[in-house]
């Protein structure tokens, strides 16, 4: 498949809306919640007036005409947080999309991107019985703790 990354443009972030749900995690054959679950304050964290913070940074990925992926860090009280000194990420893609290496492209281009402004941790929380776990421990993330039902990450860039 063809598909291309790059830095998301100030008038684009709206679409984190959309990949912020996307990456709401729903068990097999369960059904989604609706989407006004992202309008929650612990789910707002991820997108409220991004941009505005030092760890904002954010890449697209494109295919047939239309963005189908995003990945995203920012430093935030999130379900991913260690620390104020380092950014907690989210990533997601539009169904279709997944399973097709664009997932895996996108994390090593945002972990690239965080070592060269000068980060030497990136974390995330995951549920135990997402898929996406493998693509983090493959990208380089450990299981920094365990909780209940998810997996705080932690990558050392």
């Amino acid at each position: 498949m063809n598909y291309s990354i790059r830095p998301i443009r100030e008038e684009e972030y709206g679409c984190l809306d959309e990949f912020l749900y996307q990456a709401v995690f729903a068990m097999e054959g369960a059904e989604k919640p609706d989407r006004e679950i992202i309008r929650k304050p612990e789910l707002q964290v991820y997108v409220d007036r991004f941009g505005e913070g030092q760890a904002d940074f954010c890449l697209l990925a494109e295919a047939d005409g239309k963005t189908v992926g995003a990945v995203w860090s920012r430093i935030m009280n999130d379900y991913g947080h260690i620390s104020d000194g380092i950014p907690s990420l989210a990533v997601s893609l539009l169904p279709e999309y997944r399973n097709k290496g664009i997932g895996t492209a996108l994390m090593k281009e945002m972990l690239a991107l965080l070592k060269e402004k000068g980060y030497s941790q990136v974390s995330l929380s995951v549920q135990k019985d997402n898929y996406a776990v493998k693509l983090y421990r493959k990208s380089g993330f450990r299981i920094y703790r365990e909780r209940e039902n998810e997996y705080l990450m932690l990558a050392d860039l």
